[in-house]
């Protein structure tokens, strides 16, 4: 039986590249073991079939930015309950149209950007690309997001007045929003610089209770639409090149 070697020194060998030739098409997904891709130059083989995907090209992969829709009860962060869990090979939507190839390595050192309360469901960001952190935090608060919020209760003769400019929180006079009613039980609120539970405390003043929030959109950037309808709670997609928050 032939000594195990590192799967970069027999694709050198296969296919007459450079260690660091090689080392890429491996990191990039572009070569498999026996029928199974392997994205570590490391991985020791002795006799499998290692073969190289026709299209592989040696361009550098760009970091990912994924985004998933979070159910209730998982947090954002990285506390008790962690949204990012969720995020597995397994779970992409069925509908992604950004065409990115999946890679074992966008699921490493992944930052959760955006909060969303825990109770909350819909977009949250997940990302390797210092680009898109620096976004979505420095211009944090010249970023709309965009909510359905499910209320009961009766609102205040001025409620949808105040909702849109007119309340504080935190001890802090909230800039103007957009808020108007979807239908008498939702309320849609286009709203920029959003903070963990400025949502519910807005409605109680003027008299309502929140049933569900729901976040649609942050910036530019939406949940996403497929044939078969919006992409599932619990599913994620890929920020696509060009789509920009």
């Amino acid at each position: 039986m032939s000594a195990p070697v590192r799967l970069a020194h027999r694709v050198c060998e296969l296919f007459g590249l450079s260690r660091a030739e090689a080392e890429q098409f491996i990191q990039n997904g572009w070569v498999s073991v026996d029928g199974q891709v392997i994205e570590a130059p490391q991985h020791k083989v002795t006799l499998e079939r290692v073969e190289l995907d026709p299209e592989a090209r040696l361009d550098a992969v760009e970091p990912a930015t994924i985004l998933l829709h979070k159910p209730p009860g998982f947090d954002a962060s990285n506390a008790y309950k962690p949204a990012s869990t969720l995020v597995t090979p397994a779970t992409r939507w069925t509908d992604d149209p950004s065409g990115e190839r999946l890679l074992r390595r966008h699921f490493h050192r992944l930052t959760s950007l955006v909060s969303l309360d825990a109770e909350a469901s819909g977009l949250m960001v997940l990302t390797q690309d210092g680009r898109i952190r620096r976004r979505l935090t420095e211009d944090a608060e010249l970023i709309e997001h965009e909510y359905i919020v499910e209320i009961s209760g009766e609102i205040a003769p001025d409620g949808l007045r105040r909702l849109n400019h007119g309340l504080s929180f935190n001890g802090r006079v909230l800039p103007p929003s957009k808020v108007s009613w979807q239908n008498e039980s939702r309320l849609r609120f286009a709203i920029k610089g959003v903070q963990d539970g400025q949502l519910r405390d807005m409605c109680a003043q003027v008299g309502l209770r929140v049933v569900s929030i729901r976040r649609l959109r942050i910036g530019r950037v939406a949940l996403g639409k497929g044939p078969n309808g919006a992409m599932p709670p619990g599913a994620w997609r890929y920020l696509p090149v060009g789509e920009k928050f």
